[in-house]
C-alpha cells in the first residue's frame, strides 16, 4: 500500500492532493484556504489538510511528487531568449533572477514549504518530479473509468510541451506526439483574453461566456475568423498550429500581445480592464472560440488516428472550455469522453501523485468501468455544526437548526420558488474551479430576472456572465440535448427546442443588453444567447443532499434544475469554511444560507458591523 502526496505550486492554482493505494482521499486548491485567488504560493494549507484527512505525517509518505520539471523549464527560458535575441532583454533581465534564486533551488523550497507543514526526517523522505503534461495526463486518465483511452492535453505551456498525444493503457501512459512551445492553444486563448480586457489565466472563462454574444452571420465576425487564420494562427490537418509571433510578445516581452499589431489587424484597441464591451468585442470573442472549436476537434481526430482507442480523456487548462467540449462530445468521435475536474494545474498535483503510484512504483490498475474515481469531485474539506456553530457565535449570527433534511429541502424548495437566492454549504468542498453543489449559490431557473439578479446583486460581476444548471441526472433529458452525463459542468449541450421561445426577426441586429434581456426559454436564467447550457448533472450516489434538494424543487415545481453558481463574489475564491459562507452571504444581497442542517435568513441577521471593502481585499478577475 503506497501513500503519495501530490504537489503543484510556483505558477497559479498550487494545490496538493493525497492518495492511499490507488484511492484519493483528499484535494484541494491553496486559494481556499489563504483567500487568495489562483495563488501560485507553496500549498502548506492544503497539504495540512490532507495529511490531517488522512492521519498520515509526512514520514509515512512513501513519496512526494511535484508536478513538472523546473531545469526543463529553465531550458526553454534559455533557448527562448536565445533564439530571439536580442529582443526580450528586459524580461530576460527581469526572469533570470528569479529562476537563479527560486526556481533552480526547488528541492531546498519543497524541503522548506514542507517543514512549515510538520517536522520530519528529510532522509526518509522520497522526492520525485514528473513533466506537467504528464501529470495532466494522469490527472485526467488514472480516474477515468477505461481501461484502454485516448489523451489529450492542452494548456498554455508546461516545460517545452503546450499539448500533448498519449495512450493510456491498464497501468501505463505512453506519449504519442506533443506540441511544443511558442506555439500554443491555451496561450492564443489568453492572448485574446488579455485583448478584450480580461485578466489572463483568470478570465478565459469570461471569454468563452462572451462568445455567444457573437453574430455568427455577421460579415465582421467572418472576417475576424479570416484574419486570425490567415495572420495569427496555422492550423496544420493534425491539430498543431504555428503562431506568428509577430502578433506575440509573451516569448520575449512583459505582455501577451503587440497591442498595435492587434489594432492595426482587428480595427479597434485593446479593451481596457472593465472596460464597455461593444458588439465588435463580441464578435471577436466568437471568432477566436470558433477557431478554438477547430483546433481541438483536429487534435482529438488526431488521438483517435494515432491511438485506435474507443474513448477520450481530457486535461490542462483548455479542457476546462466546456463549449469546445460540448461539440467533441456531439462530433462522435469516440464512445465516451472523461474530463478531470480539477483540468488545470490544481488538478496536475493529482496526476503528479498518480504518476507516481502506477508508473514509478509499478502499482496495479483496477477499474470497475462503472464511473470515474473522483468521487464527484467532493474531496475538500467538510465542517461539523459545532464548527457552524462557532463561527455563527463569532458574528453575533441569527441561525436556526432544521431538524429533518426533508424537511430543510422542502424549506429551500419553497424559498427558491419564491424568487429568493440561497447560499447552500453542504460536505467536502469541490476540488477544481466549479461549484458542484457543496459550496454553491441557488436560484430559480424559470425567474427570468435571476441571471441580472445573480450577476449585479450578488457576484457583482458583469452582466452578460452566463450561469449554469445543477439538473437530475432523471430530468436532464427533458431540458437539454445531452447524451450520457456532464457531472463537473464540463460539456454545453442545447436547451431542448419545445422549451424555446421565439425570437424577434431583428433579433441579431439588437444591442448585447437587448439581446440578453430579451426572454429565450421557459428556463431563461441559464439559458445562452446561442440556446445552449452549461450542464451539471446530478447523481444520487455521489450527491445524495444535493439531489434530495433539487428533487425536493422538482416536487413543487415540476422543473428538476436548479441554477448553480459558485459561492463566492467576484474576484474572490470559492468560500471553504462556515466563516468563509457567513462572510460572503453578509456582504451580498443573497436572502438565506444553508450550512449543514442550519438556516440563516438575511433579514434577521445583526448589522455588518465588520463588512468589508471586498472589491479592495480581493482582487478583481
Amino acid at each position: 500500500m503506497k501513500t503519495i502526496l501530490g504537489i503543484s505550486a510556483y505558477y497559479h492554482d498550487s494545490a496538493a492532493a493525497l492518495i492511499i493505494d490507488g484511492k484519493i482521499v483528499a484535494a484541494a486548491q491553496e486559494e481556499r484556504f489563504t483567500r487568495k485567488k489562483h495563488t501560485p504560493d507553496f500549498p502548506v494549507n492544503a497539504i495540512k489538510f490532507c495529511l490531517e484527512y488522512s492521519g498520515c505525517s509526512i514520514d509515512e509518505l512513501d513519496a512526494v511528487v511535484f508536478y513538472d520539471k523546473p531545469l526543463l523549464k529553465f531550458e526553454r527560458l534559455l533557448e527562448t531568449y536565445y533564439a530571439f535575441a536580442p529582443k526580450g532583454l528586459r524580461q530576460f533581465l527581469t526572469a533570470i533572477p528569479v529562476w537563479l534564486k527560486e526556481k533552480m533551488f526547488l528541492k531546498k523550497l519543497l524541503y522548506e514549504g514542507l517543514a512549515e507543514v510538520e517536522n520530519y526526517d528529510k532522509k526518509k523522505l522520497r522526492l520525485l518530479f514528473t513533466e506537467h503534461h504528464f501529470s495532466h495526463a494522469a490527472s485526467a486518465f488514472y480516474p477515468s473509468p477505461y481501461q484502454e483511452a485516448a489523451i489529450l492535453t492542452v494548456d498554455g505551456v508546461g516545460e517545452w510541451a503546450t499539448a500533448s498525444i498519449c495512450h493510456g493503457k491498464d497501468n501505463k501512459i505512453t506519449m504519442l506526439k506533443e506540441m511544443k512551445f511558442p506555439h500554443s492553444v491555451g496561450l492564443l486563448y489568453s492572448a485574446f483574453t488579455y485583448y478584450l480586457g480580461f485578466r489572463v489565466n483568470s478570465g478565459e472563462y469570461k471569454l468563452m461566456g462572451l462568445a455567444p454574444y457573437g453574430n455568427p452571420d455577421a460579415k465582421q465576425t467572418n472576417e475576424f475568423i479570416r484574419l486570425i487564420k490567415e495572420h495569427i494562427v496555422s492550423i496544420k490537418d493534425d491539430g498543431s498550429i504555428w503562431l506568428n509571433q509577430d502578433y506575440f510578445n509573451y516569448a520575449t516581452g512583459l505582455k501577451m500581445v503587440k497591442a498595435k499589431k492587434w489594432e492595426l489587424l482587428f480595427g479597434f484597441p485593446a479593451v481596457k480592464p472593465d472596460g464597455d464591451i461593444e458588439q465588435k468585442h463580441c464578435n471577436l470573442a466568437y471568432a477566436i472560440q470558433n477557431v478554438t472549436e477547430e483546433i481541438v476537434l483536429k487534435m482529438a481526430k488526431e488521438a483517435k488516428k494515432i491511438t485506435g482507442a474507443d474513448y477520450l480523456c481530457l486535461a490542462g487548462g483548455v479542457a476546462l472550455n466546456c463549449v469546445a467540449n460540448g461539440k467533441l462530445l456531439k462530433a462522435n468521435l469516440f464512445k465516451d469522453i472523461f474530463i478531470q475536474p480539477a483540468a488545470g494545474d490544481a488538478g496536475a498535483a493529482l496526476g503528479a501523485a498518480q504518476m507516481a503510484h502506477y508508473m514509478y512504483f509499478e502499482q496495479k490498475r483496477t477499474v470497475t468501468g462503472d464511473s470515474d474515481s473522483m468521487q464527484g469531485a467532493y474531496l475538500g474539506p467538510d465542517f461539523s455544526d459545532k464548527e457552524a456553530i462557532i463561527a455563527f457565535k463569532k458574528h453575533k449570527a441569527v441561525y436556526k437548526k432544521i431538524d429533518g433534511f426533508d424537511d430543510l429541502c422542502n424549506n429551500v424548495a419553497g424559498l427558491l420558488d419564491e424568487g429568493n437566492v440561497v447560499g447552500w454549504f453542504q460536505g467536502r468542498m469541490e476540488f477544481g474551479p466549479r461549484s458542484l453543489g457543496n459550496r454553491s449559490i441557488l436560484g430559480d431557473a424559470r425567474n427570468s430576472e435571476m441571471q441580472r439578479k445573480l450577476n449585479l446583486k450578488i457576484k457583482y460581476r458583469e452582466g452578460f456572465r452566463p450561469f449554469a444548471p445543477s439538473v437530475l441526472i432523471e430530468s436532464s433529458k427533458d431540458f437539454f440535448d445531452l447524451s450520457g452525463t456532464s457531472p463537473y459542468m464540463l460539456f454545453v449541450a442545447d436547451v431542448n427546442k419545445n422549451r424555446r421561445k421565439n425570437l424577434p426577426d431583428n433579433y441579431q441586429e439588437l444591442d448585447l443588453w437587448e439581446k440578453l434581456y430579451l426572454e429565450r426559454s421557459d428556463i431563461q436564467s441559464i439559458t445562452h444567447l446561442d440556446f445552449s447550457a452549461r450542464v451539471q448533472t446530478v447523481h444520487k450516489e455521489t450527491n445524495p443532499r444535493y439531489w434530495q434538494l433539487i428533487n425536493a424543487f422538482k416536487e413543487k415545481t415540476a422543473y428538476g434544475l436548479v441554477v448553480n453558481t459558485s459561492f463566492n463574489v467576484r474576484g474572490e475564491p470559492i468560500v471553504c469554511t462556515p466563516e468563509d459562507a457567513y462572510k460572503c452571504f453578509m456582504r451580498t444581497e443573497m436572502d438565506y444560507l444553508v450550512v449543514n442542517d442550519f438556516l440563516l435568513c438575511k433579514t434577521e441577521q445583526p448589522d455588518w458591523e465588520n463588512r468589508e471593502k471586498w472589491m479592495e481585499k480581493f482582487k478583481l478577475d
